[in-house]
């Protein structure tokens, strides 16, 4: 009876009945939406052309998506998306903080009272930020994978990718017109080629007080019911010809290929929804093995040291406003992967992704093991899966305590950049290598210390060197930190204060005098160097085993993947998400989180003014706000609720995003911006693992909630003027009653 029935799951989970994942799973990539996915969209409402939604050679939807970065192609932090035909780009509020934060002082806090450009003049340049438009994606597997034997070592095959892949994508790159990047598919059994248009000239526009974009703040992070404008606006600039160039008075507003139109309109239960962006990463192929190393060293590890370090920095923060803005950008990214582990955590066990991950490998050992062929293949892939992740399980603590205790304290870490002085004078280097290297620390000296504040460090560095003593084998630690934790009779915050006390590296002023006059003595007597220079040589110690057992583990990820598919061929398996531009389609819904726990599929105004709290900054709730809520005064972007008019804040779709996606449009079946994504929900955490299909929503702001708040509130109407919205006139039903006849006649009116 046992064969009989794992017979039919696996029938059920792999056969030729179920060809496609249910229509709200999987990130899906454009080239193929006519192939995979037109059909399903159709049905579901979309309106537009497979040609409309993706095309190489007209203005489609693709051109309106942006890769947000740091200045480089791939590895987008956020996505945008144009909306006018100057260039205006939306994005989330969380994607644009921290270029809000560099642009705030005690003086203009943006982060505080937000800010709103009335001109282009008043538009704030960003350094190294990014925005990439997607020229084309091709499939080079045919070009890759014939030119790798099999007789290759792992690592010999990952250097013979890697030297065909930077061939590949200098080739399309046509002498710096575009930027290309070839990425690794399915585990590495495919690759395709991405080409990039990359402007550098990207221009805060607008950002509303944090009160809007970020309130709820930690609490709400990941929750639902959500009631967050969490938007910012930039505009992406270029040369006077229309080309990609750095900065300069002389640019001008970018001339979009496609822009997206805003829909006025809304939408209700049921109706289609597609979100376009650049998701950073998922593991919907990591096994049962992969998911104990998670919760047994990697998530519990990383949860203690990010803790403490955002209780070291949140008490300064909220003593000192100056270090609020200082430190707001790297407190938000850290306090949000914080949240999203413990989410993780909990997602995990509750939904019993272990189990479910095992029914797969079972499934997957029996086809594996139902021909020599396939055993000889695949037989084995299971076994060496489990056997390396023990290993990761044993070592991957070490290293991260290493790694914390070397490079979370500021102080720390910033020393280690003059570590490379200190060895020049040590070996004696010709004066001008002297003179280079402090120049190139002059250069990088201001900005560490904008955004450093001494005695927030100092906690954080006692509280993450007392993690890392407690968690790690004496032996294994470094004999200075060792002696000066001696010194202090184990008192860790005796020990921070001797070091900062007697580091030159713990302030600005101090590192230009000793770059005036650079003394070799200076560096090697100076303990935060030392330590710093201590923790970095064992982390060579400790990388090994990891570094061995994470290779083999890519190994095996790429048979184990290709084995899936060859069982299950006529099974359509979307590849994991690695930065590069997906589709993800699915509807407008609500959901049950729990027993007798129901969650609608929208949030209003009034929630926001139910969560007020003036005593916790993260509910303030702003005056003019309040105003307009207290007159109702929402223009036409409020809507009638059964009999009242409300403003629509937040709304849930099916999508299936990750990390990356932060600032996606959502877009409705005419390919009108009805919304941005900027998160999940928190009985959901697990979904970069695996999708929960009854339980998985994305959480989104409503695109009339971002326009009321530009409108009503910014007054910028200049931006509001440049957007082309689609407004249906909305219609009412009249009965007219006919007495003689006794018939009722309906009709419509604007």
């Amino acid at each position: 009876m046992k064969k009989v029935l794992l017979a039919l799951f696996i029938a059920m989970m792999f056969g030729s009945t179920m060809a496609y994942e249910p229509p709200d799973e999987g990130m899906w990539l454009p080239m193929f939406v006519e192939r995979l996915n037109y059909v399903d969209m159709q049905e579901m409402g979309l309106q537009l052309t497979a040609e409309e939604i993706y095309s190489i050679n007209n203005s489609s939807l693709k051109d309106a998506i942006v890769g947000l970065s740091g200045g480089g192609v791939g590895g987008f932090f956020c996505t945008g998306e144009i909306v006018s035909d100057k260039g205006l780009l939306f994005t989330n509020h969380h994607c644009g903080y921290n270029k809000i934060q560099s642009h705030s002082t005690v003086e203009h806090d943006y982060l505080k009272d937000g800010f709103w450009a009335m001109s282009l003049e008043e538009e704030l340049p960003n350094e190294g930020m990014a925005a990439s438009f997607l020229v084309r994606m091709e499939d080079v597997t045919d070009s890759i994978i014939p030119f790798l034997s099999d007789t290759l070592t792992e690592s010999e095959r990952s250097a013979e990718v890697r030297k065909i892949r930077t061939r590949l994508a200098k080739r399309a790159e046509e002498d710096g017109k575009y930027a290309a990047r070839v990425s690794t598919f399915y585990g590495g059994n495919e690759f395709y080629l991405f080409v990039y248009t990359v402007y550098k000239d990207i221009r805060l526009v607008g950002a509303p007080p944090s009160s809007i974009g970020k309130y709820g703040g930690d609490t709400d992070n990941w929750m639902w019911p959500r009631h967050t404008g969490d938007f910012s606006i930039f505009r992406v600039y270029t040369g006077p010809e229309g080309e990609s160039a750095e900065y300069a008075k002389e640019n001008i507003p970018l001339k979009p290929a496609h822009h997206l139109p805003i829909s006025l309109d809304g939408y209700k239960e049921g109706d289609f929804a597609m979100i376009w962006g650049y998701p950073g990463g998922t593991e919907r192929f990591l096994t049962s093995f992969g998911i104990e190393y998670k919760l047994d060293a990697f998530l519990p590890t990383l949860i203690e040291i990010f803790n403490a370090q955002l209780q070291a920095w949140k008490a300064h923060m909220d003593a000192d406003q100056a270090v609020r803005i200082q430190y707001a950008s790297k407190y938000a990214g850290l306090a949000n992967a914080w949240k999203l582990f413990i989410g993780q955590t909990r997602g995990l066990k509750r939904l019993n992704v272990y189990g479910k991950k095992q029914v797969i490998e079972e499934a997957f050992q029996n086809w594996a093991d139902s021909s020599p062929e396939t055993k000889e293949k695949y037989g084995n892939v299971l076994k060496n899966f489990e056997d390396s992740y023990a290993i990761l399980t044993s070592e991957f603590p070490l290293l991260v305590y290493t790694a914390l205790a070397a490079n979370s304290p500021e102080i720390l870490k910033y020393a280690n950049q003059y570590s490379q002085l200190l060895e020049l004078y040590n070996s004696k280097a010709d004066d001008e290598i002297i003179d280079e290297t402090i120049a190139q620390l002059k250069d990088g000296m201001a900005k560490h210390f904008k955004n450093y504040y001494a005695p927030a460090d100092e906690d954080a560095f006692a509280a993450l060197m007392e993690v890392y003593h407690t968690n790690v084998p004496i032996e294994k630690q470094p004999e200075y930190f060792l002696e000066l934790l001696e010194d202090f009779d184990g008192n860790f915050v005796y020990l921070a204060d001797y070091v900062f006390n007697n580091s030159i590296f713990d302030s600005e002023e101090q590192i230009n005098v000793f770059l005036d006059k650079p003394k070799k003595k200076a560096l090697a007597k100076d303990p935060a160097l030392k330590l710093a220079a201590d923790f970095q040589g064992l982390m060579g110690q400790v990388m090994g085993g990891y570094r061995t057992a994470n290779a083999q583990i890519g190994e095996y990820n790429r048979l184990f993947i290709a084995g899936l598919r060859e069982m299950s061929p006529d099974k359509v398996f979307y590849p994991e998400a690695n930065s590069s531009m997906r589709m993800t389609y699915g509807s407008v819904q609500d959901y049950v989180a729990a027993d007798a726990v129901f969650y609608d599929y929208y949030t209003t105004l009034a929630g926001v003014m139910e969560k007020e709290d003036a005593s916790n900054d993260e509910f303030f709730v702003e005056e003019d706000l309040k105003i307009l809520y207290a007159n109702k005064d929402f223009g036409r972007y409020g809507e009638m609720i059964d009999g009242k008019e409300r403003m629509i804040v937040c709304f849930l779709t099916t999508n299936d995003i990750t990390g990356g996606n932060s600032g996606s449009p959502v877009i409705n079946g005419k390919g009108e911006l009805i919304g941005i994504a900027f998160d999940g929900n928190w009985e959901a955490m697990s979904g970069d693992i695996t999708f929960e299909p009854e339980l998985q929503r994305t959480i989104n702001v409503d695109i009339r909630y971002v326009l009321f708040i530009i409108d009503k509130m910014a007054g910028a109407q200049n931006l509001i003027d440049e957007l082309t919205i689609v407004d249906t006139p909305k219609t009412k039903m009249v009965k007219t009653i006919n007495v003689e006849t006794k018939t009722v006649t309906e009709t419509s009116i604007n």
